[in-house]
């Protein structure tokens, strides 16, 4: 292997955070298994901008954390 060339993988700050769990990477399947919903409803709220994603290889992951911890919005227009 010629010298200065490194995996892009091993150098993300994100993944290199050890074994805590708040660091664990799940797929949009695995998240919409978790919340009990769709995976089309987990890519609407990741379009909406209610998750961060870890795009690599054509994959979006999604922190197992943030799934978790998720509450939905009131749906539907304030009340007047």
């Amino acid at each position: 292997m010629k010298k200065g060339i490194t995996n892009r993988l091993t150098m993300s700050t994100h993944l290199s955070e050890g074994n805590r769990a708040d660091a664990d990477w799940i797929s949009q399947a695995e998240a919409a298994r978790i919340r009990g919903v769709s995976r089309q409803a987990i890519a609407r709220l990741i379009k909406k901008g209610r998750f961060r994603v870890f795009k690599i290889g054509g994959k979006v992951l999604l922190r197992r954390s943030e799934v978790k911890a998720y509450e939905p919005e009131q749906s539907g227009r304030p009340r007047k």
